[in-house]
């Protein structure tokens, strides 16, 4: 599947609240930030409405997921520990 490269070329001060959500769902927090995203159409209206400020080329690199929910979970894979730790028990289940 083709992927997108993405590159924030210009800063988001002085642009609209909207265009500003829409760099942020891509994860373009800072100029110069390159992102590998899936070809999708959701992406492509999203970088259509905020091309002015981006570098956009096609490319066969893997989209690798990024943010904190995705890197805690490589994480936790890594420990080795695959679900949620153990909840601690309350002193109402202690009889």
């Amino acid at each position: 599947m083709a992927a997108l490269r993405i590159e924030l070329v210009r800063s988001m001060s002085g642009h609209p609240s909207d265009h500003r959500a829409t760099l942020r769902g891509l994860g373009l927090t800072r100029v110069g930030r390159v992102r590998i995203l899936e070809d999708t159409p959701a992406i492509r209206g999203m970088v259509k409405k905020v091309g002015y400020a981006l570098e956009v080329e096609e490319t066969q690199e893997k989209f690798e997921k990024f943010g904190r929910r995705a890197r805690a979970k490589s994480q936790r894979e890594a420990k080795g520990s695959v679900g949620s730790p153990p909840r601690a028990s309350s002193p109402s289940d202690v009889s």
